[in-house]
């Protein structure tokens, strides 16, 4: 039987980024706190098909989207908010996780198919609620009540409910812990920041940072087409604009101290100034409500339906460390290990880069992979170049769709740098629970 060549070898197409839309992020329990995933990822998509003009017959190929705190009403996540909005009802969607990486990897799953042109469009996404996480039965119930199901006749089924005790109905609740350690991302951070000397000066003026630019970018108007108001809130709600590093200074620590057994949270040892806590409320990222979307295509797509390319997505790398023995890496440090892989693959320095963008999931894990590449041979990062809207410190972070917000950020920055032509690189590094990281390279249209 001859080949019909469905698979065949190509010169894969540039994947053009076109433009995002998300909503303001909300602190949990906050102005988000009765709505859900689907809410808040319909929100964030709908903006984006009134925006670019999405409406109409299969206007766009695909959308992949996730989120990272699901009930399991939300199997079909990304499908059901592509039902909600003025998206072809015929469109196809589906769910994706990877933790805090879960949109950035929404984008690369896109992207792969416009590149073989098995998509000349398509939408990446994400959405967290911290406000609805799921909380569900304990162990002992959830077996007695399938016990109860399995039973043959009433009274098989009876005497399994009858082992039913008042201990049985505390509900399971979700934790901010590894399961491998039990340890919570913040206490996985202390570590690694007392493994790297990471002062709390130095993440003090970074927290601040984040938010004098992500205050002057609401205030430039550069976020009035990549933000849609949502439920009464038009700016990111945790944006403190007066935030100092002399304010966040007077912030008691809260991750690296001991707990009620007296152990603690982080090793005692470490480089001579950093035995003292240095993580807080100010220089971590709150639990956040919110969503975020972006809009990706060929360049032949594009072109017919009058839309400009910001940027181009050019390469991306995946990596993930070992964080499960006292002497193995920090949980979230696989960035450190992928961008450096990444930039040795395509030829690059970190001088290249016109702007880098770091999630800021804590201000330590920023500064320890900052000093990470420099140990593995980087160039410094430019400070000016480095989160020049803001992040996660100042945006919130809901899980899965800081990825997407830095992606369209990044795009639209490049696409406005002043001095920057076209091929104007962009870097994004994303770390993820799990001890993963996702990293990007975008380039100026």
């Amino acid at each position: 039987m001859r080949s019909s060549g469905l698979i065949r070898t190509q010169v894969p197409r540039r994947v053009a980024i076109v433009g995002g839309s998300r909503i303001p992020f909300a602190r949990a329990d906050g102005p988000y706190a009765t709505c859900s995933n689907q809410d808040l990822l319909t929100a964030a998509l709908g903006g984006l098909v009134e925006r670019h003009g999405l409406h109409g017959e299969r206007a766009v190929g695909e959308v992949v989207a996730g989120a990272v705190l699901k009930h399991s009403r939300d199997f079909n996540l990304a499908r059901e908010s592509v039902l909600s909005t003025g998206l072809d009802p015929r469109t196809p969607a589906y769910d994706i996780q990877q933790a805090c990486a879960t949109s950035l990897q929404a984008v690369i799953a896109v992207a792969n198919k416009i590149a073989l042109g098995q998509l000349e469009s398509g939408v990446a996404g994400g959405a967290d609620t911290a406000s609805d996480p799921p909380i569900g039965l304990n162990d002992r119930m959830r077996h007695i009540l399938l016990a109860a199901r399995r039973a043959e006749g009433g009274t098989a089924r009876v005497r399994e409910l009858a082992r039913v005790r008042p201990k049985h109905f505390v509900p399971e609740v979700p934790r901010n812990a590894e399961p491998r350690t039990g340890r919570s991302m913040g206490e996985h951070a202390a570590r690694t920041a007392r493994e790297w000397g990471i002062t709390r000066q130095a993440q003090d003026e970074l927290a601040a940072l984040s938010h004098r630019n992500l205050a002057s970018a609401y205030d430039s108007g550069f976020l009035h087409d990549l933000v849609v108001p949502f439920n009464g809130l038009a700016r990111d709600q945790n944006l403190r604009p007066g935030t100092t590093a002399q304010k966040l200074a007077a912030l008691p620590p809260v991750f690296g101290l001991p707990d009620a057994e007296g152990h603690p949270g982080a090793p005692a040892e470490g480089p001579a100034g950093a035995a003292e806590p240095t993580m807080t409320a100010g220089n971590s990222t709150p639990l956040s409500d919110g969503a975020a979307t972006v809009l990706l295509a060929s360049e032949e797509w594009a072109e017919r339906r009058g839309l400009r390319p910001l940027a181009y997505l050019t390469a991306y790398e995946t990596g993930a460390v070992d964080f499960t023995e006292e002497a193995g890496e920090g949980l979230l440090m696989a960035p450190a290990y992928a961008v450096p892989r990444m930039l040795r693959r395509v030829g690059l320095g970190m001088e290249d880069f016109e702007l880098v963008e770091i999630h800021e999931a804590f201000a330590s894990q920023v500064l320890a992979t900052l000093s990470a590449w420099e140990k593995q041979g980087l160039a410094p990062v430019d400070r000016g170049r480095l989160n020049v809207a803001g992040s996660s410190l100042a945006t919130g972070h809901p899980f899965a769709a800081t990825g997407a917000r830095i992606v369209a950020t990044l795009a639209k920055l490049l696409a406005e740098r002043e001095g920057a032509g076209p091929g104007a690189l962009g870097l994004i590094s994303v770390c993820a629970a799990g001890g993963q990281g996702v990293t990007a390279i975008l380039e100026r249209a």
